[in-house]
């Protein structure tokens, strides 16, 4: 199957319509060069600045993909934490007939007051009470990402009433470079990211971006490193990957394919070199819980399926047929 073609089937079936109503899934890619690697990366990035969709690139040669909470931190680094947090309260100041400033420059408590007529003690309720309603009873996020997404709202409307560096340490600890949790103890944060709670948070931040007037999060695996079998030399930074790693991170990505049911408004493609599917020391065989997930033991010898878990993906003519549509392509 081409990029083309893959790529238009995944648009039309998922990225404007299942995924953006709320459902999740994690697609395995295996281009058949580089050159097909590099355009199915290129093109699914152009196709989420089109339907709006957050789009963040994952590579294991820099990213310890096996360690879920190394993997969220790395997405976290891709995150404007500050856009969304005012986006949101943009959108709920709108929805509850509140006029905001035209200039986010002006975006402030008092400001906002001035614009509606309203004491500042009177205004900073009403909102405080939206944000009660509206972002700490949004269950479909964790505890802690909700006390987090609402300390970096206040912080939008006055800086000064969190206190000195609680917004910065807020964003280290999403982006796994805070040094003493200790720091986040006023903002009601008690434990840093880490394995137990990594994949929740990753749910989380999609639901926050579908609240936040993004279509959801698309997330790119590029798990070519793992094929590597030899440790770099001195000379390269790439991360060297044993088997055992190899195999947590199979493990990693099966419990996404496990927790689809869990996630929201969320599309993981995992991008994996040919040898993925042949090599018996690195490749998904490696890891049968996941082989069996995800590859196609029974499919037809003519025709290919693109919705199917696993899609290998070459730039040549071949018919294709959907067969949840039930239609040629």
């Amino acid at each position: 199957m081409s990029v083309n073609d893959w790529l238009s089937v995944l648009r039309q079936e998922y990225l404007r319509g299942f995924i953006k109503s709320g459902g999740a899934a994690v697609k395995f890619v295996v281009p058949q060069g580089p050159t097909e690697h590099e355009q199915v990366l290129n093109n699914l990035e152009a196709a989420c600045r089109e339907d709006n969709y957050h789009y963040a690139a994952i590579d294991a040669a820099s990213t310890r993909v096996h360690m879920v909470d190394k993997l969220f931190h790395d997405i976290a680094k891709q995150i404007s934490w500050d856009d969304l947090a005012y986006n949101f309260l943009c959108t709920m100041l709108l929805d509850s007939q509140y006029l905001a400033p035209a200039d986010r420059e002006d975006f402030n408590i008092t400001q906002i007051a001035y614009l509606n007529g309203l004491d500042l003690g009177e205004m900073r309720a009403i909102i405080n009470n939206r944000l009660r309603e509206q972002l700490m009873r949004d269950y479909a996020m964790t505890q802690e990402f909700r006390t987090a997404m609402l300390k970096l709202c206040q912080a939008q409307l006055d800086p000064q009433d969190l206190g000195f560096g609680v917004t910065e340490a807020i964003k280290e600890w999403l982006r796994g470079e805070l040094q003493l949790i200790s720091a986040l103890r006023s903002a009601s944060i008690f434990q840093k990211v880490g394995r137990h709670n990594g994949r929740e948070l990753l749910s989380s931040l999609a639901h926050w971006l579908k609240v936040t007037g993004r279509s959801g999060l698309v997330l790119t695996v590029d798990i070519s490193q793992f094929m590597v079998n030899k440790k770099p030399g001195p000379e390269s930074s790439a991360l060297y990957y044993t088997s055992s790693a190899v195999v947590d991170g199979y493990e990693v990505l099966r419990q996404f394919i496990d927790s689809t049911d869990e996630l929201t408004h969320c599309l993981i493609v995992v991008v994996a070199p040919p040898s993925f599917l042949t090599d018996e020391q690195r490749g998904v065989r490696k890891y049968d819980a996941l082989y069996f997930r995800i590859w196609d033991e029974v499919h037809d010898r003519k025709r290919i399926n693109p919705l199917s878990s696993l899609v290998r993906i070459a730039n040549q003519e071949a018919p294709v047929i959907s067969e949840i549509a039930g239609r040629y392509i």
